[in-house]
């Protein structure tokens, strides 16, 4: 989840920034310069870095700038002087542009605070190109005025830049984020008294740790920081931070404490080593606070998501169906009822192939396993129903597998809609296609469609015949009658040819005044026979035009038998060259392939 960027408008803004971070560097130098060198301690660019990383690019420089002109002054005054001043703070700026420019580049506007990804991008950033380069020219400048040596000096650097960022840059950055505003506002007040109760505990646990324990217990405080990131979240996480870092520095620096009972160490080692444990503490409670605020984010979303969706398949029209992977039904919709004929309590714990006509349910369990084996990819399958008591001829059901946190399908969710309409209309349009307007004789592509099934009947033993028909002298009604005759005469020679075939031929226009009717379950002599009667019945009932005139229409026609053994073109090359023959044999005659 993405969060909004802080726009800070105000004019005041910057120097407010500056101010708080002249008086964090004036801490750090006065209390923790322990050797003369660089401070052991400083969380100064914390709070620049939190700055950069929730507000606009476009604000950057003038945050860069006031805070550059308080570290040089805070240099000057409290640190190593004003030679350096200038050196060190652009030193320190660059170590905090360097966290921001990462972090933007590989984790574009997130909650550094809130998820996981941010938060390791941040924690590379800082322990990685930060501080390494950064480090060296700090240690390089503290080591030519001071007595430290340059190792020394960078890793005073080192680890006091990065546990003080480490611990503080997260924090401020959820204040800064207005989450602790938001926290306030939106948390009930049982939860609220929760929290404040847990973080005085907490505090209590620490003050004994550090003021009353005769043995070092520091790791008695990780139980109950545990406990409230468990319960109050991000929040929690930093509020025992910060408790943890106030109660147990004061008592480091005034001489108490678990860190007290190392027999050697300076003040400057013992605030570092109460520093890494405060990063450890850090680094313990703040990515199981980043894991929780996922997983609330991730529940929140599935909760809205299982919301839509009962709504929508409460109120569809299409029946909703979850589909276990043995193919159970666990869940029908209200539309069951109206679309499959059954309620959905009853559907639940049956086997889903019992809804599919047991022709269909081939391709439907194909579907519904390529789905599983392809949870990325949505399945359509159409079928007839086995039960409906709307009637449904057809459904088409689209499904697409439910995954587990692993990429696992566990099921697959599914609609099936009522196709019989559609496939009514389907077949309407086939039907309008595949015949020929003008005449109502099937088109040349579904003739031919026929012709191919016909020719694979013959190769499992059947028997057909294939008659190859032409007007003659069509050319001349045109010529004489015009077009419009001319249609007529085809539209008739058709009705004519109808009443001499039986239920079982086809009649094709193949083009112009070509025709093909293909005769099935016949063999040559009982096809000639039949050519012979649909001669007469042409000859003998001349074609009446709307003037009233009368055209006699004869056909030329070739005539061949399907065998197993010729395909569609050889069979059609058959047939009109026997039609050739019986155009040049004096027309109106028919004539049988060699």
């Amino acid at each position: 989840m993405q969060t909004t960027l802080r726009h800070p408008s105000s004019s005041l803004a910057p120097v407010l920034l500056g101010v708080a971070y002249f008086v964090m560097a004036w801490l750090a130098l006065s209390w923790s310069r322990f050797d003369g060198g660089l401070a052991f301690i400083w969380g100064a660019n914390a709070l620049l870095m939190a700055d950069l990383l929730t507000s606009k690019i476009g604000h950057w420089p003038r945050s860069l700038l006031a805070c550059g002109v308080a570290s040089a002054v805070a240099t000057a005054l409290f640190g190593m002087g004003p030679l350096v001043a200038l050196p060190m703070a652009a030193i320190n700026l660059l170590e905090a542009l360097i966290v921001a420019l990462v972090c933007r580049r590989l984790a574009p506007d997130r909650k550094f605070a809130g998820s996981m990804w941010p938060l390791f991008v941040f924690i590379l950033a800082l322990v990685g190109p930060a501080n390494v380069v950064t480090g060296f020219g700090a240690a390089m400048v503290a080591s030519a005025l001071t007595p430290v040596s340059l190792g020394t000096a960078w890793l005073h650097w080192y680890s006091g830049h990065v546990l003080g960022a480490l611990t503080c840059t997260p924090i401020l950055m959820m204040f800064m984020q207005g989450e602790l505003r938001r926290w306030f506002s939106q948390t009930p007040l049982r939860r609220k008294l929760e929290a404040s109760a847990l973080l005085v505990l907490f505090a209590v646990a620490a003050a004994y740790v550090f003021y009353v324990a005769r043995f070092p217990m520091l790791f008695a405080l990780l139980l109950p920081m545990v406990v409230i990131v468990f319960r109050v979240g991000n929040l929690g996480a930093a509020a025992s931070v910060l408790i943890l870092a106030a109660i147990g520095g004061t008592a480091t620096v005034n001489g108490h404490g678990p860190l007290y009972m190392i027999p050697v160490g300076s003040l400057g080692e013992r605030m570092q080593f109460f520093q890494l444990f405060l990063a450890c503490a850090f680094l313990l409670t703040m990515p199981i606070a980043a894991e929780l605020n996922s997983r609330r984010r991730l529940f929140q979303m599935l909760q809205e998501s299982e919301a839509r969706y009962r709504a929508i398949a409460e109120h569809s029209g299409d029946v909703v169906l979850n589909i276990s992977v043995d193919g159970v039904i666990e869940y029908a919709s209200p539309a069951a009822a109206e679309q499959i004929g059954c309620a959905p309590e009853l559907l639940i714990g049956q086997d889903a192939a019992n809804l599919v006509d047991p022709e269909d349910r081939a391709p439907v369990s194909a579907a519904i396993g390529r789905a599983l084996a392809q949870p990325g990819d949505v399945q359509t399958v159409e079928f007839r129903p086995f039960v409906s008591a709307g009637g449904s001829e057809w459904c088409e059901m689209v499904a697409r597998a439910v995954v587990d946190e692993h990429g696992m399908p566990t099921g697959v969710v599914s609609t099936i809609r009522d196709m019989s309409r559609h496939k009514a209309r389907q077949q309407a349009l086939q039907q309008v296609a595949a015949l020929d307007s003008l005449t109502g004789a099937d088109t040349r592509r579904a003739f031919l469609e026929k012709l191919d099934e016909e020719i694979g009947r013959v190769r499992r033993g059947g028997r057909a015949c294939l008659l190859l028909i032409d007007i003659d002298h069509f050319k001349a009604v045109n010529d004489c009658h015009g077009h419009g005759a001319g249609d007529r005469v085809l539209a008739g020679f058709v009705e004519r040819l109808r009443p001499g075939l039986r239920g079982v031929d086809s009649i094709g226009r193949l083009g112009g005044e070509e025709f093909a009717i293909l005769l099935s379950g016949t063999d040559i002599e009982r096809s000639s026979m039949i050519c012979e009667r649909l001669r007469e019945m042409v000859d003998t009932h001349p074609v009446r035009l709307e003037s009233g005139e009368a055209i006699r229409v004869t056909f030329s026609a070739g005539l061949v038998s399907l065998n197993a053994q010729d395909g569609r073109d050889a069979i059609l090359e058959a047939a009109d060259k026997a039609l050739y023959r019986a155009k040049h044999s004096g027309r109106n005659c028919l004539r049988l392939a060699a």
